[in-house]
């Protein structure tokens, strides 16, 4: 099944160019989980959002955003395709509020032409299971329009742009290892090799990702609010884990089940509800693997490396 959505363009509004680009532009983004994940308190100047201070990783399940130039006046359109799908696949869903047409519908703001591109995302990112499956088309879609367009913007100028979206994408244009404060949207990367990664690294976030999803989704919204009622547990790295647990109780089951069959760090990924386990050697990956086939605790295991970057890729 592969939703598609057309948006022409009034003509008066069309942006002439002379050549049509024959120029195909293919950008793998990696999904985002956030080691560290502390969570202060609402600012009405952000619409809302948390306060945030978080650690963030790129780990390596990726969705695919091709973007191809249409001629003028004709409009963007979006094609969705993939096994896992979630909500996006629903004749309910309204796809000009896709997180990657509004990142293409910003871009074009930003470089004053009009958004006349071919999407197509073809998804592997589960959707609505805190790893930032959105956000990661949306910055796809940015990286893939900057060389479309030969715009050549450098990351900070699409981060800017990208914190106008929303909290995570400013990190997914990178991906790698980053600290991220303000609501998620301020990043400071970390750098390969520099002290704070190898600090991580002893810390245990090192080795095998495996990944617990679920077939069921959970609101971000709801998460927050739910956090506003119960708080943090205590120990709780990820602040909205007891939250997300008390939505979706399978997600604690899984933590327990790993961190018992020796994960060095296992918890709930975002705002849940998928479980992120990491593994330091295959055959603790392994055990892991089989305790949760065992207990059915999961619906799907996904292994994974870490930490991991968009891929950008150009056809002629």
């Amino acid at each position: 099944m592969s939703p598609v959505i057309s948006h022409p363009r009034p003509a008066a509004a069309r942006h002439q160019f002379d050549e049509l680009s024959p120029i195909t532009i293919t950008v793998d983004c990696p999904a985002k989980t956030n080691l560290t994940l502390e969570v202060g308190p609402a600012h009405d100047e952000w619409g809302g959002r948390h306060e945030l201070d978080t650690t963030y990783c790129a780990i390596g399940v990726y969705d695919t955003v091709t973007a191809t130039a249409k001629q003028p006046g004709a409009g963007f359109s979006l094609e969705l395709e993939g096994a896992y799908l979630g909500d996006l696949a629903s004749s309910r869903s309204d796809m000009r509020r896709n997180h990657a047409v509004l990142a293409l519908f910003a871009m074009a703001q930003a470089a004053e032409r009009e958004p006349d591109v071919a999407l197509t995302i073809t998804k592997r990112i589960p959707v609505g299971a805190g790893l930032g499956g959105g956000s990661a088309d949306a910055a796809a879609t940015m990286l893939a329009v900057n060389r479309l367009w030969e715009l050549n913007w450098p990351i900070e100028r699409l981060r800017t742009i990208a914190a106008t979206l929303g909290a995570d994408m400013p990190f997914c244009l990178t991906g790698g290892l980053a600290y991220g404060t303000g609501f998620g949207e301020r990043i400071t990367d970390i750098a390969p090799g520099s002290r704070d990664e190898l600090a991580l690294i002893e810390q245990g976030f090192s080795g095998e990702v495996l990944v617990g999803a679920y077939q069921s989704q959970l609101s971000t919204p709801e998460v927050y609010h739910t956090f506003d009622l119960v708080g943090a547990a205590e120990g709780d790295r990820n602040h909205l884990q007891a939250a997300a647990i008390s939505l979706h109780p399978r997600s604690g089951q899984a933590i327990d089940a790993a961190t018992q069959a020796g994960a060095s760090h296992a918890f709930v990924s975002g705002s849940g509800p998928s479980v992120v386990a990491f593994a330091a050697d295959e055959a603790a990956a392994q055990r892991i693997i089989e305790v949760w086939r065992d207990t059915a605790v999961v619906d799907r295991i996904i292994r994974a490396k870490s930490p991991e970057h968009p891929n950008i890729s150009v056809r002629q």
